[in-house]
């Protein structure tokens, strides 16, 4: 049977937390732009937990907001559906199954935007959330009486117009806007363009005023891999243990992180907090977009090419191997924490890195490192060069893991052979491809011979936007770590580094 309301008294409670019936009837406060896995794996969840704790006390009507697809499984399952959470938390494993009733509605912008409209007029919503990829916050210069706009910051704009005219000048139209899109300062860059269209559809001054008095735009951070529904048997399995089918299960990873920019005014609106450590506002967030962004994704880059290299598929199964774990946890905490160009707390990222080993080591989720060298230069560029340069700074020394890093990338990026616009390295007769937008220049860099390529690709300010020969020894390590891999393989070169 599919899993609705009137099959919850028949659940087995030992197998999923059921949702009380008092928390399908509370009242709706979140107006939600976007049906996505990540929506309802981090945000949603958050709204539930604290609902089943009795603080937030609110429902999410949720927008879908193109024309594709459908919502047949929503309506049928009465909003309801399972998050799975497979991991590791605190060297622990996490398995819990949670039945998710934060969703009251869900709504179709093309056929149902009357009714949006009315859930933005109602005063008891108190926060709306996006999330419609970094490209649904771009401008597009329309009118905002459409049925509905076309972009989503016409839409978003429509429904605030539309709460203006209905509660007027009034802290009942006291409101939080939280982007949650994958791109830097997400909520200054839809107020932005907000701003923008309110100019072109000619919009009086005093809404303007109210815009800028009533509405708080956040810049958000979210973190948590959600990789949604799992493969048919794996679900199947799932299901037979919870006892019910359920066609929008969703499996999540155990750590969570919602940051959110906002200062007293938006932590009381949001009311959250207490309810889960995940979520965090803070009028600077910068930190937890430094901490992800050096720890979690610095470390995947820079390992990227070891692993693969030694002939490990998966981030799961090199944190089975006690040399990538080390490299993988002396990289971080040696290296990458001391030089994050943000100043930072030495405990809170001692904690993040922890963090991340156990995520790293989740036998839930199959996260290949060659999927990971996908424009692996930019990768670097952004995530590690900062971290290199500060190093020096403070350092004026090698970093020893960052340059075997910088070797084992070097290697990856020889290209071997050219088919078309595809082009694919070869280690140890093994050929893979090389998903770079540089695969070109590494391709005419690797008819050179071995040292010359290390020195002319390194020595390239006009590839790295930087001058990496000012970096006393560093292309010579990197020179020395490369012909030692070349020589005697990853692993042996690998195991060199402890």
């Amino acid at each position: 049977m599919i899993i609705a309301k009137y099959i919850l008294d028949s659940i087995e409670i030992e197998n999923v937390v059921i949702p009380d019936g008092e928390l399908l009837n509370l009242p709706e406060k979140v107006l939600q732009f976007g049906t996505g896995v990540l929506l309802r794996g981090l945000p949603d969840y958050f709204v539930d937990k604290a609902n089943r704790a009795g603080m937030f006390n609110g429902r999410i009507v949720v927008v879908k907001s193109t024309s594709k697809g459908d919502l047949t499984d929503f309506k049928q399952q009465d909003n309801l559906y399972t998050i799975c959470v497979r991991g590791i938390e605190n060297g622990k494993s996490i398995e819990k199954n949670i039945l998710c009733s934060s969703i009251s509605r869900v709504l179709s912008a093309y056929g149902e935007w009357e009714t949006i409209l009315d859930v933005a007029r109602d005063p008891n919503v108190q926060v709306f959330i996006s999330n419609t990829t970094e490209v649904g916050i771009v401008l597009l210069k329309e009118s905002i009486h459409q049925s509905p706009p076309e972009s989503f910051p016409a839409k978003l704009l429509a429904s605030l117009y539309a709460r203006y005219k209905a509660l007027g000048d009034d802290e009942r139209a006291d409101l939080v806007v939280i982007a949650t899109e994958l791109i830097p300062d997400n909520g200054k860059k839809l107020a932005a363009i907000v701003d923008e269209l309110v100019v072109f559809n000619e919009l009086e001054t005093e809404f303007t005023v109210w815009l800028k008095s009533r509405v708080n735009f956040c810049n958000s951070l979210v973190d948590r891999i959600v990789p949604g529904k799992p493969d048919d048997q794996t679900l199947l399995k799932l299901e037979e243990q919870l006892g019910y089918e359920d066609n929008l299960l969703i499996m999540a990873e155990p750590y969570r992180l919602w940051a959110i920019e906002g200062g007293a005014k938006v932590s009381a609106l949001l009311n959250l907090e207490a309810a889960d450590t995940g979520v965090i506002v803070k009028p600077d967030i910068e930190i937890y977009r430094e901490l992800k962004v050096r720890l979690l994704n610095g470390s995947h880059t820079l390992t990227s090419a070891i692993a693969y290299l030694s002939g490990i598929e998966t981030v799961a199964s090199a944190m089975a191997d006690e040399a990538l774990k080390s490299y993988i946890t002396d990289v971080m905490e040696s290296e990458i924490i001391p030089a994050i160009p943000y100043e930072i707390n030495g405990n809170e990222a001692i904690d993040f890195a922890r963090a991340v080993l156990d995520r790293f080591a989740n036998p839930y989720i199959e996260h290949l490192w060659i999927n990971i060298t996908f424009q692996y230069t930019m990768k670097l560029k952004i995530r590690i060069l900062p971290v290199l340069f500060k190093y020096y700074q403070l350092n004026n020394k090698v970093p020893q893991h960052i340059a075997f890093g910088f070797a084992a990338y070097l290697l990856f990026m020889r290209c071997d052979q050219q088919d078309g616009n595809k082009y694919f390295g070869n280690y140890k007769g093994k050929l893979y491809p090389i998903t770079d937008d540089k695969a070109a220049y590494f391709y005419d860099k690797s008819k050179l011979d071995e040292a010359e390529y290390v020195s002319s690709v390194l020595s390239d300010s006009s590839l790295w936007e930087a001058d990496l020969s000012s970096l006393e020894g560093f292309i010579e390590a990197v020179a020395d770590n490369y012909q030692y891999i070349s020589t005697h393989g990853m692993t042996m070169a690998l195991s060199k580094t402890d």
